[in-house]
């Protein structure tokens, strides 16, 4: 019977979305188990090229601050140029220039390209999560953004334990390997997936000429959830951060703080399916706040850990708040943002956890050199406390229920989701460029409209990488060792973040 219950369960989680979803499901997962770079920027630089960590921690964050840079701009490409053609220069550019970081000697081009690579590994999010608010349905976006959630951090942790022999081999082959399953994804994207952005009409070409950058800046609401999504990321981002050198100054060793953030990936892997169909239709505002503070006091409890299994049990509170908020923040900014500006206001919310990665090493290296890291934590409480109030003032005004409810999409969003849950990819934009047209013929006789992420946003890191990267840089300072671990961390990415 138990078993009988969980095959209903995983068939409910799954069923209902459309192929082109699995698509971008699957490219979504091979790019997770390519990642690399990320992971072992820190290590490469101080243990195979002989840098400092303090100039690993300046590439980490030129790295970060090419994803900020691109974050913008790509959510504008998505919209003017198309989700799909952004995916493809996306994704052919990161593969280029991540094989090229592993070719290149000289500091400043290492670090030059280190930037080009944030830049362009982060330009596909907006794309991403615009093309699967573009073609799943408004009740099914927070299962279909927490399966793309759950594959990051499958992926992710696969990748991490996988890079780890290979660095052992050759760090070339991965840098290599790398840009090779980067370009399979570009392949996917070109072969599986059409255009999904919605086909305008006359009246809507002249709106959709009003949703620029200072439209989105000028939304106080959309606003105000970017300001509280940066809050929760500083916080999230001291898993990869500020707990590691808080470790590290305890006694403990890298390996003990790789056995405490492991339970992050495998309860991630674990739950994110189950706690996704107990909060689907729950109302969203409540699961923020929730969420938020729990982040919060997650990392709160830090503060009273004295043992492996202490920290390990903070680590079980704050990945739980993960868990809810990475899909239900998702959801909201798609529930917020115009059908024809979506790509703008994912590129604004990608940025927030992208400018947060930045803020966050530097932050957590200063609180912990001048107050010790039981400030730190006590912050992250306080953090964690203002932006579940925030969450709280924010949401009142909004209907509840669900994130599946349609009351709050924009005008003209229920019908063009409507459509394209009744006549699938045949509601996908007649725009599609000529190479796709093929594979929009194939996409036309599905059942359903296609999906995808955030991750953006999202943001996890896995316990193989975080180790390596911790160990990589226990020789520097608290400031710089936060820097370089900066470069662990995927931003959902949000999500990813996420």
């Amino acid at each position: 019977m138990p078993l009988a219950a969980a095959r209903r369960a995983v068939r409910e989680s799954v069923s209902g979305l459309p192929r082109e979803f699995w698509w971008l499901w699957t490219s979504t997962l091979v790019n997770r188990l390519g990642a690399f770079v990320a992971t072992f920027m820190a290590l490469y630089l101080t243990l195979d090229r002989g840098y400092s960590a303090s100039y690993a921690g300046l590439v980490a964050s030129l790295h970060g601050l090419g994803g900020v840079v691109s974050s913008l701009g790509a959510g504008v490409m998505a919209d003017r140029l198309g989700r799909r053609p952004t995916l493809l220069i996306a994704q052919s550019s990161t593969a280029f220039s991540v094989a090229l970081l592993g070719f290149v000697q000289d500091p400043v081009a290492i670090a030059a390209v280190a930037f080009l690579v944030g830049a362009t590994s982060n330009a596909s999010r907006p794309a991403v999560q615009a093309m699967m608010a573009d073609i799943v349905r408004p009740e099914d976006r927070v299962r279909a953004f927490s399966l793309n959630y759950w594959a990051i951090n499958l992926g992710f942790a696969v990748s991490s334990m996988a890079a780890g022999f290979i660095a052992e081999v050759s760090y070339l082959a991965g840098f290599l390997i790398e840009a090779g399953m980067t370009l399979v994804c570009a392949i996917v994207v070109f072969l599986k997936l059409p255009e999904s952005r919605p086909e305008r009409t006359t009246a809507e070409k002249a709106a959709a000429d009003e949703v620029g950058l200072g439209t989105v800046l000028r939304d106080r609401r959309f606003m105000s959830v970017v300001g509280l999504s940066f809050l929760v990321a500083v916080i999230f981002q001291q898993g990869a951060v500020g707990l590691p050198v808080a470790m590290g100054e305890a006694g403990f060793t890298p390996a003990d703080y790789g056995l405490a953030i492991a339970v992050n990936g495998v309860l991630i892997v674990a739950l994110q399916i189950p706690v996704t169909r107990f909060i689907e239709h729950r109302d969203a505002g409540r699961l923020l706040v929730v969420s938020s503070v729990l982040a919060g006091y997650g990392f709160g409890l830090t503060a009273f850990a004295g043992s492996i299994g202490v920290f390990a049990l903070t680590v079980c509170v704050w990945t739980l708040a993960e868990i809810v908020n990475a899909p239900t923040q998702t959801s909201l900014v798609v529930r917020l943002s115009p059908v024809h500006g979506r790509g703008r206001y994912q590129g604004m919310y990608t940025m927030s956890w992208s400018v947060a990665a930045l803020v966050a090493p530097v932050m957590s290296g200063v609180v912990i050199d001048r107050w010790g890291a039981e400030w730190l934590w006590g912050l992250c409480a306080v953090v964690g406390t203002v932006a579940g109030t925030g969450y709280w003032l924010l949401m009142r005004r909004m209907p509840e229920g669900g994130l599946g409810a349609t009351v709050e999409d924009p005008p003209g969003e229920q019908a063009a989701n409507a459509t394209n849950g009744a006549n699938g990819a045949s509601a996908i934009s007649a725009a599609s460029s000529a190479s796709a047209a093929s594979s929009s013929s194939e996409a036309s006789s599905t059942s359903a409209a296609p999906s995808t992420s955030a991750a953006s946003t999202a943001v996890t890191t896995s316990a193989a990488s975080t180790t390596f990267t911790t160990s990589a840089t226990s020789a520097a300072s608290p400031t710089s060792a936060t820097s370089a671990a900066s470069a662990t961390v995927p931003c959902p990415a949000p999500g990813d973040q996420p």
